[in-house]
């Protein structure tokens, strides 16, 4: 074999070996960009055993949203951690972006909130008002979306 064709071969060889390790890397994810990795638009923290939060957590997905749900029994600490009010406290504490999420806002409210982005700490349906989604049943009871800041102001943001 001539000179020439054992440097082509060896260049070759490195190439090909080259190629299967930055494959590798890249099926890994060691070298993704960040925007390519999917997050969760919305982390959820709600009991396992509560069947209103899951029937959220679906109205969520079906509107759009991809959902990351942690289950555990005591979402008080949660709710502590995130500054929700306690006067406004529902059944589940969520973040989307960085906003709160507490009890059942509908999805709707949950774009308008991302796309106009004031200046809160986030948003709460305090209760479980019959109607709301997760809530759904044979009545559909008036309610308002309540926004608050880390201050403790409050005020209507929707009302449903």
């Amino acid at each position: 074999m001539s000179k020439t064709m054992k440097n082509r071969n060896k260049w070759l060889g490195l190439i090909l070996v080259g190629g299967v390790f930055l494959g590798s890397l890249i099926f890994s994810g060691v070298l993704m960009k960040p925007e390519t990795a999917a997050a969760a638009d919305l982390v959820v923290y709600k009991s396992p055993t509560c069947g209103c939060c899951k029937k959220w957590v679906q109205h969520m997905r079906e509107n759009g949203f991809s959902v990351e749900v942690h289950e555990q029994y005591n979402v008080t600490p949660k709710k502590d951690e995130y500054g929700v009010p306690p006067r406004l406290r529902s059944c589940h504490t969520a973040k989307v972006g960085d906003y709160v999420l507490e009890g059942h806002v509908p999805a709707d409210v949950v774009k308008q909130l991302l796309e106009e982005k004031p200046e809160i700490a986030g948003l709460a349906v305090p209760g479980m008002p019959m109607g709301s989604p997760g809530m759904e049943g044979s009545r559909k009871d008036p309610y308002d979306v309540i926004s608050f800041t880390n201050t403790g102001k409050a005020g209507i943001y929707a009302s449903r």
